[in-house]
C-alpha cells in the first residue's frame, strides 16, 4: 500500500502530532493531564493494536503482573472508595491503551511520524527554553498567566507547581533530541532541553531532576560506545536492583548510611525504614495493592521507592515480574551497530528508572503514562531509523 493510501497510518500518526503539540504544555500547566492525553492517543490508534511474536513476552508479562496486582485487591487493607477509585481497574485500562499508543507510534505513516518527532523536539527545546526563563524570574511567567486568569498563587507554591515539569523535561529530553536529529531537525536542540531542565531545577532545590540530566548523558554515551552489551548490561542490573532492594536499603540502614542527610531524604529514609520491617510481614504475597496508604503517618502515600513499594504491596511474585518487564524493555534497547535512538532510549529509561527509586509512586497515573510517552517517542524514533537504515 502506498503512503498515500494508508489511511490509518496517516491516522496514527496525526494523532501522535496531536499528542506532541500538547506535551510542553502539559509539563508547564499540568502534568497530571498525560493521563488523560495518552490514553485518549491509545483509544484513537485501537485499529492498530496487535501483539506481534517478538512482543508477546512482554504483552505476557504485564497481564501477569496486572493480574496479580488485581488478585492482590482481596487482602490489601486500603480499600477503594469507587470504581473511578480502583487502581486494579486503571492499570487493566492503561495497559491496554498504552499498548495501543504504543503500536499506534510503530504504525505511524513516515510523513506524520517525522512530523511528530519534528513536533516533540521542537516543543521540548522550547519548553526548556521556558524553564530558563521561569528558573530565572522565579516562575514570573507562570504566576502571571495564573494572575491574568484571576487564579493568582503564591511565589512559593507557584515554584513548586513548575519544578515538576522539570521532572517532566529531564525524563522526555533524551529520546526526544535522538528522535528529532534522525528526522531531520538540529541535534543542538537538546541543549536548551538538558539546560532548562537543569537551571530551573537548581534554582528551584529540586536535586533529582539535575542529577538526572548527567545520568542520562552518561549512560547515552555508554550505549552509543557499547550498543549492543551496553543496554543488556543494564537491562540486568536494574532487574537484579528491583529483586535485591529491600536488602540492599537494610544494608545501607545497618551502615548508618542514613544519617545526617538534608530532611527530604532523612524523610525517605524513614519511609524505607518502616517498609522494609512491613515487608517482612509478608514478603511473599505482600500487603497488597495500594496498601501503602493504609501506612500513614509512618509512610505517606507511598515510600518513594518503587521496588520496595512493589515488594511492600506485590511481594516477591510482583517484585520478580516488575524486574522481568524492565529487563524486557531496556534490553530492546540493544543494536549491533551505534544509534543515536539507541542511546537516547536508554538515557530516558535510566531517567524514568532513577526518579522511581527516590521520587515517584508505582501507580502515580501520570507517570506511568509518561512512560508511555517515552516508550511512544522512542517507537517512532526507532521506526525513523530503521527507514533512514534501510
Amino acid at each position: 500500500m502506498t503512503e498515500t493510501g494508508d489511511r490509518l497510518g496517516a491516522w496514527c500518526g496525526w494523532v501522535l502530532v496531536g499528542a506532541a503539540a500538547l506535551t510542553p504544555l502539559l509539563a508547564w500547566l499540568g502534568p497530571l493531564g498525560f493521563a488523560p492525553l495518552v490514553a485518549l492517543a491509545g483509544l484513537l490508534c485501537l485499529p492498530a493494536l496487535r501483539v506481534t511474536e517478538r512482543d508477546r513476552p512482554l504483552a505476557i508479562l504485564l497481564l501477569a503482573a496486572v493480574a496479580w496486582a488485581a488478585a492482590s485487591t482481596f487482602w490489601t487493607p486500603h480499600r477503594a472508595t469507587g470504581l473511578q477509585d480502583s487502581v486494579a481497574l486503571k492499570l487493566a485500562a492503561q495497559v491496554a491503551l498504552y499498548w495501543s499508543a504504543w503500536q499506534g507510534a510503530r504504525r505511524a505513516a513516515p510523513a506524520q511520524r517525522r512530523l511528530a518527532l519534528k513536533v516533540f523536539a521542537w516543543g521540548l527545546a522550547a519548553y526548556g527554553v521556558l524553564l530558563i526563563v521561569e528558573g530565572l524570574t522565579g516562575a514570573a511567567v507562570y504566576r502571571a498567566l495564573r494572575d491574568a486568569i484571576h487564579d493568582p498563587i503564591r511565589p512559593d507554591l507557584g515554584r513548586k507547581n513548575i519544578a515538576q515539569g522539570s521532572f517532566v523535561l529531564a525524563l522526555l529530553w533524551p529520546i526526544a533530541a535522538a528522535g528529532g536529529a534522525r528526522a531531520g531537525v538540529s541535534g543542538l536542540l537538546a541543549i536548551p532541553m538538558a539546560l532548562g531542565t537543569a537551571l530551573l531545577a537548581q534554582n528551584f532545590l529540586s536535586d533529582a531532576p539535575v542529577l538526572a540530566v548527567g545520568l542520562a548523558v552518561a549512560v547515552g554515551i555508554t550505549v552509543w560506545v557499547w550498543p549492543r552489551t551496553a543496554p543488556r548490561t543494564l537491562a540486568v542490573v536494574a532487574a537484579v536492583v528491583v529483586v535485591v532492594m529491600p536488602l540492599l536499603i537494610l544494608v545501607a540502614l545497618k551502615l548508618g548510611l542514613g544519617a545526617h542527610l538534608p530532611e527530604s531524604w532523612a524523610q525517605r529514609v524513614g519511609y524505607w525504614g518502616y517498609a522494609i520491617a512491613r515487608i517482612a510481614d509478608h514478603p511473599w504475597r505482600g500487603w497488597g495493592l495500594d496498601a501503602s496508604r493504609a501506612f500513614s503517618p509512618h509512610i505517606q502515600l507511598h515510600p518513594h521507592n518503587g521496588p520496595l513499594q512493589l515488594w511492600l504491596e506485590l511481594g516477591v511474585l510482583g517484585a520478580i515480574l516488575a524486574a522481568l518487564v524492565l529487563a524486557f524493555v531496556v534490553r530492546r534497547i540493544a543494536r549491533d551497530e551505534r544509534a543515536l535512538v539507541a542511546a537516547g532510549a536508554a538515557g530516558t529509561a535510566a531517567v524514568y528508572f532513577f526518579f522511581g527509586l527516590i521520587s515517584f509512586g508505582v501507580w502515580q497515573e501520570w507517570w506511568l503514562a509518561l512512560g508511555a510517552l517515552a516508550a511512544v517517542i522512542a517507537a517512532l524514533a526507532d521506526a525513523e531509523d530503521a527507514e533512514r537504515r534501510s
